[in-house]
């Protein structure tokens, strides 16, 4: 996987920590015990221990130790944390655009010494418990992470991964699948024109559609011109065209080397297991080399530089005339300086995050653009950092406007400083972030260290997040101007800046296609006749080793008998607060109060609906009370972790004619803090302001910019939705709510020059939503704090009771269902005269990939084919799926899912349309034909149960049961029927539910022009 490029900023808060059972976090565990004994100069199994050290805020015990036959580096993180991971990272600096590193992470995954199989990865994703399982291409590196709660599994997936990247097969045909190759269209007709196929080359493709990520790698491109950061480390299209499997294999020669690796590992698991394994299988092989891998520093220019660039123009953008991207980018210091890294972000963050930073009032604020540009902020992704300030959705005539007002801005700056409220309020969020407890720890943790890391520097002083942060506090004390003097040294007298634009060209797709077209017909001509007779031999082989049935048993696997036969129950209390419902959850909650609030829409009419994303968007974003927007941002910055609204539309557990429609209010806090974030949600209730044009367009346009650049990468979600729509009750509202619906709705209001109708719909919308006698709460805390949070919750529904009406529902059917025999009542909307009706959707879009959707109505959560339906999808994606959509297709992804009572089949960066939803149909034909074995359902069984087993947050522990109704007993019910469920089952699922005449289906794509969707009347062309 191309992994995008994301800012230090991002990565910090993406520190977010999981949590034991326990009420209170002791100061120790046993994992950092046994970890704090080790001693620097210990050897254990090949390593030597560097530095052992502890780290009190994240709960943990770092040990560094470096391998003394290869020089390997290695972090272990112990913690009490079930959810174990590993990762292993390899320095990969190509020099060109040929997407070698990305293509050999790939390829290395198809097979290995030991696991000769094709395809162990995504085998393993049914033979394990795995709570996460990639790889991921970065620019200057590529990391091989998995993570599970299972000891065996942990040792199984340990000894794949390590044959993978150090011993893979690497053999031509995989290349040819997962990189690029040339072949017949149709492989088993010689008469068929040549085609480029390969998973890789659509993935890119597809990502190139992506005016955004374009962008981005242009601006990384262009300021770093002169090395590795020069070119595409994922692949540009045309140029993995020119990539070999010979130089592929040169690549991993030198650059798959223990020299050039860097392992990390965290949890309770014992590192001598760890390190034991790992020298017997792979180091022990292996010497020292000089893999000559270090990226030189970026030369600096004398004088600023400018460049331009053009893009496919966007259909649904929120202005057509306003398309243009413009940003101002600099180049900064290296990123191992942990010290100047950290302050530069926090840094970034105060110009830019906002309302309150400078760059937000004197860009976004005047309208000149939708928003800032994708490649916004501080990006520590490379050996030297960057920050780069721009707007998208603006007009090419605003041009030389933005460049005078962004270097105003950094003379305001220097001139003005910022306020140390601003400064509080950031640094409070970084409490709250160190604070939250995640699922995800470990991963998150990989991610953060993986760029300063890459480049030598010290990954423990990357952990010690605190200690930056005092440190930082001691140098503002000791130097007031300390940041003024950044920012003066690193963008005012910086001469190594970059002002890149970019702009729409309504004929940028046809040359794109016209240049691809051209380098197929070079390479045809070039053919003679016995090529073109090994090329299609070639296709013949391929496909015949895609359809082959693999002989997996040399592969490591967990056993149906390995899952725990019971599930873990969440202790929660139900009690009221005024009135109102409230579920109370006891978690180790670190020092964090969670409050939820669900609100219904039952009363709200019909007419409003498209309006409630919008609604949800801007009330917290508005102003309150005595607050503007602005003063309240920073009160929800210094006081709360975050306050948002969101759109709530599910189907019921029993019956999919009957549903729930609501708004769920989320926000979070440290427990000294409580008075203040319910004084917030007081002030949004009784007085949300509505009345600032100026600011509600601000907020629209950016709503519809965001919802337009979403659809080229989440594509997939959009076609299922669609497919959705006319299938249940809450499908409808689903898409209304995040569908194309709404992205078309949306680009409409941006459009209107006149938003006086919207201002007097909103508070409409507000008398129905924000009000306490139709909603219910939760909140999850420390059983020490949880009678001071019931106390706070009672005060604020006091204070919000003048809002409490008995409003009439728009639908008379309503069907009253208790979140279990004696709890509160959840109010939802019953339509039995429902009538689900078959829809087929084109949108035709700027792209040259397809995203695909089918979706059949099925059963509900609590009927008893739901297992067999949720199994069945799994292992229709592992044994049929994957092979015809991704290896003989070149689709980058696709597969089947059961939720919410639908089946839906999908494919993701599809080159293919009508092959693709033929694939579906032969899905259901072997299903039903029942060819699969007993191991073959066990396998999808193991993957179901790693979803249905993975962790769960202190913080969201009881969410389910809240926002849905699934009780304990529902669960263990459900858990049963998944064990219970067999091939007969599996069999009578398929006809029942997806046999041709059982079902009624729904069908969309996105995708480029399609002929032969356009003429066919069955399908509705958008």
């Amino acid at each position: 996987m191309f992994l995008k490029m994301r800012t230090a900023l991002q990565k910090l808060r993406h520190l977010r920590f999981d949590g034991r059972q326990q009420a209170r976090r002791p100061t120790s565990s046993f994992a950092q015990e046994e970890a704090s004994r080790y001693r620097p100069g210990q050897k254990i199994h090949g390593f030597t221990v560097g530095e052992v050290s502890a780290v009190p805020d994240l709960f943990l015990t770092a040990v560094t130790l470096t391998h003394d036959g290869t020089g390997a580096r290695y972090l272990h993180a112990a913690r009490d944390d079930s959810n174990n991971l590993f990762s292993v990272q390899f320095r990969t600096t190509p020099t060109d655009s040929t997407g070698v590193p990305h293509i050999l992470e790939h390829t290395v995954l198809c097979g290995s010494e030991r696991y000769p199989c094709r395809d162990p990865f995504f085998k393993m994703l049914n033979r394990s418990l795995s709570t996460f399982m990639n790889a991921f291409t970065a620019s200057d590196f590529t990391m091989y992470p998995f993570s599970t709660q299972n000891g065996k599994d942990f040792q199984n997936l340990l000894s794949v991964y390590l044959n993978a990247v150090f011993f893979p097969c690497l053999r031509e045909q995989d290349f040819r699948q997962e990189g690029w190759r040339l072949e017949n269209e149709n492989p088993s007709d010689p008469d068929t024109p040549l085609v480029f196929k390969g998973v890789v080359f659509n993935e890119m493709k597809g990502a190139f559609a992506d005016n955004e990520q374009v962008f981005a790698q242009h601006v990384q491109n262009k300021l770093h011109p002169d090395h590795t950061y020069g070119v595409v480390s994922g692949g540009e299209p045309l140029a993995i065209l020119d990539l070999s499997w010979e130089q592929l294999r040169r690549f991993h020669a030198t650059h798959y080397h223990p020299t050039n690796a860097r392992f990390f590992t965290y949890g309770d698991l014992p590192l001598e297991q760890h390190l034991e394994q790992i020298e017997q299988e792979a180091l022990s092989k292996f010497g020292t080399i000089d893999p000559n891998t270090e990226v030189p520093p970026q030369p600096r220019w004398s004088s600023p530089r400018e460049a331009h660039v053009t893009c496919s123009p966007d259909a649904l953008a929120p202005d057509p005339a306003r398309q243009n991207t413009l940003c101002v980018s600099y180049l900064l210091g290296g990123i191992t300086d942990t010290f100047e890294a950290f302050t530069l972000s926090l840094l970034s963050s105060l110009m830019i995050s906002g309302p309150n930073s400078p760059f937000y009032k004197a860009l976004i604020e005047p309208k000149i653009g939708t928003d800032f540009c994708s490649a916004v902020g501080y990006n520590g992704r490379t050996k030297e950092a960057s920050f780069s300030v721009g707007l998208q959705g603006m007009h090419e005539d605003d041009t030389e406007r933005v460049k005078r007002i962004i270097s105003e801005t950094i003379d305001d700056v220097i001139a003005i400083g910022f306020e140390e409220e601003r400064i509080e309020a950031l640094l409070h969020s970084i409490e709250i972030d160190m604070k939250h407890q995640s699922t995800n720890f470990g991963l998150s943790l990989a991610s953060y260290i993986a760029s300063s890391w890459n480049h030598d520097g010290d990954p423990v002083a990357l952990l010690h997040v605190n200690r930056n942060v005092l440190e930082f506090r001691r140098a503002l004390k000791e130097r007031p101007r300390l940041l003024q003097e950044k920012v003066k040294l690193y963008f005012k007298e910086n001469t190594h800046r970059l002002t890149l634009s970019m702009s729409p060209e309504d004929t940028y797709m046809d040359k794109e296609t016209r240049a691809e077209t051209e380098k197929l017909q070079a390479k045809v001509q070039a053919l003679c006749e016995a090529d073109r007779k090994d090329i299609y031999e070639r296709g013949l082989q391929l496909l015949a080793a895609q359809s082959e049935t693999q002989d997996t048993s040399c592969l490591p696997a967990l056993q149906v008998s390995d899952i725990e036969p019971t599930v873990p129950a969440t202790a929660v209390q139900d009690g009221s607060a005024g009135g109102v419902p409230v579920q109370y959850c006891e978690q180790p909650t670190n020092g964090l109060v969670y409050f939820r609030a669900m609100c219904s829409l039952n009363s709200l009419p019909e007419d409003l609906l498209l309006h409630v994303p919008l609604f949800c968007q801007v009330v917290t974003r508005m102003g309150c009370g005595e607050l503007d927007y602005r003063q309240q941002a920073q009160q929800m910055e210094l006081r709360t972790g975050n306050m948002s609204v969101s759109c709530h539309a599910i189907a019921d557990f029993a019956d999919l004619d009957v549903y729930e429609q609501g708004v769920l209010l989320s926000s979070c806090c440290l427990e000294k803090n409580l008075p203040h974030m319910f004084r917030l949600w007081s002030d949004i209730f009784n007085s949300p302001r509505f009345d600032d044009e100026e600011r509600l367009r601000v907020l629209v346009m950016m709503s519809a910019q965001e919802l337009a650049n979403g659809i080229s990468h989440s594509g997939h979600h959009y076609a299922m939705t669609r497919a959705q729509r006319h299938l249940t009750p809450s499908g409808e509202l689903q898409e209304a709510f995040g569908g194309m619906e709404q992205v078309k709705f949306m680009k409409r209001i941006a459009e209107g020059s006149d938003l006086n109708l919207v201002m007097r719909t909103l508070p409409r919308i507000k008398k129905h939503l924000l009000n306490p006698d139709s909603m219910r709460c939760a909140v999850n805390a420390a059983p020490q704090k949880t009678p001071d949070a019931a106390a706070q919750l009672e005060s604020f529904m006091k204070d919000v009771a003048a809002n409490k009406k008995a409003l009439k529902p728009v639908k008379s059917n309503i069907r009253e269902r208790p979140l279990d025999p004696h709890g509160p009542i959840r109010k939802l909307i019953a339509e039995p005269q429902f009538q689900p009706w078959e829809m087929k959707t084109f949108f035709q879009m700027p792209f040259p990939v397809n995203f695909i959707s089918e979706s059949s109505r099925t059963v509900p959560f609590c009927h008893e084919d739901t297992a067999s339906l949720r199994v069945l999808a799994r292992m229709m994606t592992a044994k049929f799926l994957h092979r015809e959509i991704r290896e003989k297709g070149g689709a980058y992804g696709g597969g089947a899912m059961h939720k919410g009572g639908l089946f839906s089949f999908y494919s993701y960066r599809d080159p293919n349309s009508a092959a693709t939803l033929s694939a579906f149909r032969e899905g259901v034909n072997w299903a039903k034909s029942g060819r699969f074995s007993q191991q073959d359902i066990d396998e999808a069984k193991l993957s179901v149960f790693s979803g249905v087993d993975s962790p769960v947050a202190p913080s969201d522990k009881g969410m389910r049961r809240f926002l849905s109704g699934v009780t304990h007993d529902m669960k263990q019910q459900h858990r049963e029927g998944l064990f219970a469920v067999s091939h007969q089952s599996l069999v009578q699922a398929a006809e029942r539910y997806l046999g041709a005449g059982q079902r009624t289906r729904g069908v969309a794509i996105l995708g480029p022009e399609n002929e032969r969707f356009q003429k066919d009347p069955s399908w509705i062309v958008k």
